[in-house]
């Protein structure tokens, strides 16, 4: 049996769920979560089999070792080690086994690409110093507020000249390949940071492409690219854990089919069993944005406006096909480098990361496609049997093409591509899984059409425009109800940051404050999606 009343209800149990019942919990509130999955986690779930650990979803942390958010539940006190490989990541550019890397020394990066390019090593050392010095301003006002007011004018300072607060902004808003081109004379700079781009879906000549690229390279200087020890459920486990521990009650099984609004506030919610809980304060629903607005709440309620920009104008991220291989030993790489890095891209040059960009926006599946590779075992020896390697490899569907057939067709490439790069590859796999798009969003319903990021990444779908028009917050036209997903600023990601602002936000409008924090904001927000 539910409790019939409580202060919040968290509708799903991911991250971003996890942390928002986590700080509204600290703050004193009884928390319920709601998760209609069997197990915790949402996409940062592991499955063992025989010796053998499969990251389901998510795998690799950068994010969530970086993240203010994360740091601050300090759940290594709750069972959660990180493993890393002896290289974080490996770039290949061509088949014959020349490779870019980032190695845990950034003077080593810097020599491997200065090897290359005379000048080089030492432009990546100024890169890495500009961000080692900004990077807590920066990644207190990317995760931690919003809008980020007070960690942006620490940010600003620590830039120093107005000048120099214009260069970095116009820094952060350029595209991927002019980025590369300002800051590298060679090829492995700038395929390093194409490659980091399109762990997200910004097209790599788009504005602001290169913001991905660049902070996910600088995090794999500063922190690697971490898997949590013995399986990603490790990182749930720990977060679930840490709930507990603060009075949080998740209960599995039990979906939640309607959000139930009286007079503008959300009053109750309602689960497929039949049971209703009552809510005095917030609902904090951690799931994706059609879900919401389509599925839980009345659509006669809907605003016409936002209806309209979610059927017409909401864009997912792309499709995602994902291979799990069980090897009988390592991949054979030609670079001996990839032999014993944590993450591989399988990629090419970054022009040539252009061109498949530009494949993926038009509709067409690339015929030589960018894939994202880990090397699990290399990272964490649990995960599987001595002398085996377990590995998955990940790769995109251009946007409205997400069916079986075409994510067969696609897998069919990616295993062709690695056996080119590592003769013999076929030879060691015991046996591989594909999940397909459908089987990720099956297996988690936030992952519509196999999209991992909760919505595109591009700018036209940031911050104010997350994930319609509105005002870049967690807020709802209903008074009382927060989307706190990935769906919300700053999107994908596992770093808690939009679970976090969820709960921050709950917590500011239901304080003495309230009436002043949460009623113009509302209002403009009803007023914006009419």
């Amino acid at each position: 049996m539910l409790p019939r009343r409580v202060d919040a209800v968290v509708i799903g149990s991911g991250p971003n769920g996890l942390v928002s019942a986590i700080t509204l919990a600290d703050a004193g509130w009884d928390v319920l979560v709601l998760e209609a999955a069997d197990t915790f986690g949402g996409a940062v779930r592991s499955t063992e089999e025989g010796g053998w650990i499969s990251d389901r979803f998510s795998s690799n942390y950068p994010l969530g070792v970086a993240s203010p958010v994360m740091r601050a539940l300090e759940l290594e006190k709750f069972g959660l080690k990180w493993s890393n490989a002896p290289l974080p990541l490996v770039h290949l550019l061509d088949e014959d086994g020349a490779a870019a890397a980032i190695h845990r020394d950034p003077e080593d990066t810097a020599k491997s690409l200065g090897a290359e390019h005379p000048g080089d090593g030492d432009a990546w050392l100024r890169l890495y110093q500009q961000y080692v010095s900004i990077r807590e301003p920066l990644l207190n006002a990317l995760l931690t507020t919003w809008p980020p007011v007070v960690p942006g004018l620490k940010l600003a300072r620590k830039l120093g000249s107005a000048g120099e607060l214009l260069r970095f902004a116009r820094f952060m808003a350029m595209p991927m390949h002019r980025m590369g081109q300002e800051l590298f004379d060679g090829r492995h700079g700038p395929a390093i940071i194409a490659g980091n781009s399109l762990h997200a879906d910004a097209p790599l000549s788009g504005s602001v492409s290169g913001t991905m690229g660049w902070l996910l390279a600088m995090l794999a200087q500063d922190v690697g690219y971490p898997v949590a020890t013995g399986g990603s459920s490790a990182f749930s486990g720990a977060l679930v854990r840490r709930a507990e521990r603060t009075g949080v009650l998740l209960v599995p099984g039990a979906p939640v089919t309607r959000v139930e609004v009286s007079a503008g506030r959300v009053t109750a919610v309602h689960t497929a069993s039949g049971e209703t809980v009552s809510v005095t304060r917030a609902v904090i629903a951690d799931t994706s944005a059609p879900a919401l607005y389509g599925e839980l709440l009345p659509e006669a309620l809907i605003p016409a406006g936002l209806r309209r920009d979610l059927d017409e104008r909401f864009e997912w991220d792309y499709p995602t096909v994902k291979l799990n291989f069980r090897l009988s030993g390592p991949i054979p790489w030609k670079s001996a480098e990839a032999r014993s890095a944590g993450v591989v891209h399988l990629a090419g040059t970054a022009d040539d990361l252009v061109h498949v960009s530009a494949d993926l926006d038009t509709g067409r599946v690339p015929a030589q496609p960018f894939l994202l590779i880990g090397q699990t075992t290399k990272s964490d020896p649990t995960r599987s049997p001595e002398g085996t390697e377990a590995v998955w490899a990940y790769s995109h569907l251009p946007r409205g093409i997400a069916e079986d057939a075409a994510a067969e067709k696609l897998a069919g490439r990616m295993e062709r591509a690695i056996e080119r790069y590592a003769p013999g590859f076929g030879d060691r796999v015991i046996d591989r899984e594909l999940q397909r798009p459908s089987a990720l969003e099956s297996g988690n319903a936030a992952l519509g059409f196999g999209a991992l990021g909760g919505g595109t990444m591009q700018l036209h779908q940031q911050l104010v425009f997350r994930p319609t028009i509105g005002l870049g917050s967690a807020r709802t036209f209903v008074t009382g109800l927060y989307l706190g997903s990935s769906a919300i600023h700053p999107g994908g990601g596992v770093h808690g940051a939009c679970g976090h602002l969820a709960a921050r936000t709950a917590l500011r409008d239901a304080s003495l404050l309230g009436p002043v924090t949460r009623t113009l904001p509302t209002a403009a927000l009803r007023r914006l999606q009419r």
